[in-house]
């Protein structure tokens, strides 16, 4: 808005000088076409002043007309260096090299602020249109790189489920051992099995390994990461879906190696076996190793080689 105002005080300043200098202009042409004028009318009345001396001499003697032959001279040299009305020091002045008109001087000094004022605008407007230029520029530069951005997101999306395995695990298929050991406590759903630790019966939805502490943990199955987590009784685990409602759960880990949403294939390190937890400490350092099925537990043995 301020800007808007000042361009029209610029340009009201504008017409005002140049209506000074056009009306200058004017009073200076006016002025000079009177001087000619009046220089003309000089010459008129400098010719009506001269005497016809043909007819003096023929109505007098030649003597008289000498004498008025010499007063005519006197007259006219009179005339000619006398009359004050023919002398215009204006018209002098303006059309003298010598002499300065300040009319003349005020007008190329209004002229030179008017040719200024028009510069800084056209400086102005060319600022304004490069920093239109810069906006339209940096606003083309940020949807390049949105599109670009947009594309290789596309491109990484299409690259990742490209790189994602078909999860096929059925009845038929059968798993290996995350790790070798010994059967400390076996699965049991269908009647309570003893934990020397707890010092009581309770259901087994899972086998426990017998390991050591160190040891490494491979994929019983190729799967993909869909839980990694920390339970009080099994410590830190990992789940894996493995594909045909069939998932794989890992517990008693150290050094987990896998994140959620990665995908591993079968025997493929997931983690260390930890040091068990208060849950374990009777029965010792071990692996936990649970298996469902549509959320249902199933006895892994069925499936281990």
């Amino acid at each position: 808005m301020e800007e808007k105002m000042r361009r029209n005080r610029r340009r009201g300043l504008g017409r005002e000088r140049f209506l000074m200098i056009a009306s200058a202009v004017l009073v200076l042409g006016s002025l000079t076409a009177t001087g000619l004028w009046l220089g003309r009318d000089k010459s008129n009345q400098g010719d009506g002043y001269v005497v016809d001396l043909s007819a003096i001499e023929n109505s007098k003697t030649a003597g008289k007309a000498e004498e008025i032959g010499g007063e005519t001279k006197d007259v006219e040299q009179e005339v000619v260096t006398a009359d004050d009305l023919d002398y215009d020091p204006y018209f002098q002045e303006t059309n003298s090299q010598k002499v300065e008109n300040p009319d003349q001087s005020e007008s190329a000094s209004m002229s030179d602020e008017a040719e200024q004022q028009r510069e800084e605008q056209r400086s102005t407007k060319s600022n304004e249109e490069q920093k239109q230029q810069g906006d339209d520029e940096s606003n083309t530069g940020e949807g390049i790189a949105e599109t670009e951005q947009i594309i290789e997101e596309e491109n990484t999306t299409a690259l990742s489920t490209a790189m994602q395995p078909a999860l096929t695990f059925s009845d038929s298929d059968t798993l290996i051992w995350p790790v070798v050991g010994n059967i400390l406590v076996n699965y049991s759903m269908d009647k309570t099995v003893y934990f020397p630790t707890l010092q009581q019966y309770k259901y087994n939805p899972a086998i426990i390994i017998q390991a050591n502490e160190g040891d490494l943990i491979t994929a019983a199955s190729a799967g993909k990461v869909t839980s990694v987590f920390h339970d009080p009784q099994i410590g830190n685990g990992v789940t894996m879906e493995l594909g045909g409602g069939y998932e794989a759960t890992y517990g008693q880990l150290a050094n987990i190696l896998v994140s959620e949403g990665s995908y591993v294939a079968a025997g493929d390190i997931i983690a260390e076996v930890a040091a068990p937890t208060k849950y374990y400490s009777v029965e010792g350092t071990n692996v936990y190793f649970k298996l469902t099925k549509d959320g249902n537990p199933l006895n892994p043995l069925a499936k281990l080689n």
